[in-house]
């Protein structure tokens, strides 16, 4: 495909609101509005667990024909409290969920998920499948113990340095339990302790996002930083600890109450965090979806031929009435 006719992410846009949503257990998500206010409704559910969004995010979305709606994840960016793993399941995701649309007076929605976006996708739609005009995923993940071994221990076949660097942070009699290890550290009180385990357990996932990985630029982290980099590894460890509180063999079998809706299915060929089985196997159960297998990319979203796709599929579901 030649590289001048590959779609491109929409200009830099602004909020037009901006709230936080009161939820139990003491939680108070981020949600913000950007695009058209009388537009249609599209949510965007940001990676991780424990990402975060980012303005950047805005930009998949033509901004004259949709309401974009972004929200921070319990414990995630500007919701509150940062790092807050307390009354945080997906099954409170999912009501979160709900408590937006409903506060938001949206019937039905478009869901636009990635990576671990895509698991609380098919978690809520498989849920409240009335609720969705249409569904865009990328680097489908379900959480299954076999994605689990491969992101934790099979993937040092292609990327044995990162893998390494993860095993040599910890003791030579502590490399068989990464996750009870590395919580053990990344959930210390003793920031000197928490700090540097976060950023090593963040990098890792870090450098395996891209087909050809940047070299990462040396910059000191600020206070802010730091905290953002512990929040982000406590809940993606809170969640991996238990499987995301998913039943990824259960979602591929209710996912056929999906068929009436309009999905397609965006996959990297080379995506070393979600690999391409996954996806594959997804629209297996789900015949009637669109399935795009990248042959140039990865995992990330800001890949150029992946972003070509995303957008596109966003402005295709333009024309859905």
């Amino acid at each position: 495909m030649p590289t001048e006719s590959l779609s491109t992410l929409y200009p830099e846009i602004l909020p037009y609101h901006a709230t936080w949503i009161e939820r139990p257990q003491g939680h108070k998500i981020y949600v913000e509005l950007s695009g058209n206010p009388h537009g249609k409704p599209i949510v965007f559910l940001h990676g991780g667990p424990g990402g975060g969004t980012n303005p950047k995010q805005r930009q998949f979305f033509d901004p004259k024909h949709y309401q974009i709606i972004l929200f921070d994840q319990r414990g995630c960016g500007q919701s509150k409290p940062l790092g807050g793993v307390s009354g945080n399941t997906t099954k409170d995701l999912i009501s979160d969920m709900e408590a937006i649309r409903e506060h938001l007076d949206i019937k039905n929605w478009i869901i636009f998920g990635g990576s671990w976006g895509s698991a609380l996708a098919l978690a809520y739609a498989t849920q409240y499948p009335q609720t969705i005009k249409a569904l865009i995923l990328r680097g489908i993940f379900l959480s299954r113990k076999s994605e689990l071994d491969w992101f934790l221990d099979e993937v040092k076949t292609f990327f044995p340095e990162a893998h390494q660097t993860l095993l040599n942070f910890l003791p030579e009699n502590k490399h068989s339990e990464l996750i009870k290890n590395y919580s053990e550290l990344v959930f210390s009180n003793d920031e000197k302790i928490s700090g540097p385990a976060s950023i090593t357990w963040n990098r890792f996932e870090g450098g395996l996002l891209k087909l050809l990985p940047q070299a990462e630029e040396a910059k000191t982290l600020t206070d802010e930083d730091i905290q953002n980099e512990i929040a982000r590894a406590r809940v993606q460890l809170h969640y991996i600890k238990d499987e995301c509180f998913i039943d990824g063999k259960k979602i591929l079998s209710d996912v056929k109450k999906l068929k009436d809706v309009p999905t397609v299915i965006i996959q990297g060929r080379y995506d070393m965090v979600c690999p391409p089985i996954t996806a594959y196997e997804l629209y297996q159960n789900m015949p009637h979806a669109k399935f795009v297998m990248v042959p140039d990319a990865g995992h990330s979203a800001s890949e150029p031929s992946m972003t070509h796709e995303l957008v596109k599929a966003t402005n295709d579901y333009r024309a859905l009435s």
